[in-house]
């Protein structure tokens, strides 16, 4: 699978860790958007599309945002959901937000993300040179 054009759009606030949006075309049939550009402390990586998760209400079946301690529809208390879960290889998962779509493999992820990073640089270019 090639990655057939890369868009970034840059994001204005320089004190902020979100750098840009990029919206990804896999071999001109597959098109993917919102993925992040994002400032660590290791230097820029890519954050994949994500919903936050929902858990419902046990009374009225509501679904409320994750860690609510309350029902946004009945007001009914909420179970407490754990912050993360340990997978089978010893890590930890967040369960906040869960991916829409993500690369399977570290190759592929390395690739999807070395050609953002390059679009957000040559985009980064352009701005720097007005």
């Amino acid at each position: 699978m090639e990655i057939t054009e890369a868009k970034v759009a840059l994001r204005d606030s320089p004190d902020k860790k979100l750098k840009a949006y990029a919206t990804v075309t896999f071999d001109n049939s597959f098109v993917v958007r919102n993925i992040k550009v994002i400032e660590g402390t290791n230097g820029l990586f890519i954050a994949m599309p994500s919903r936050k998760v929902r858990q419902p209400c046990p009374k009225c079946n509501f679904k409320n945002e994750l860690r609510s301690k309350f029902c946004n529809q009945c007001a009914a208390s909420l179970p407490q959901a754990p912050a993360s879960l340990e997978r089978e290889d010893g890590l930890n998962v967040q369960l906040e937000h869960k991916d829409i779509a993500h690369p399977i493999t570290q190759a592929f992820r390395e690739y999807l993300q070395k050609k953002i990073l390059e679009a957000y640089g040559q985009e980064r270019a352009k701005v720097v040179s007005f």
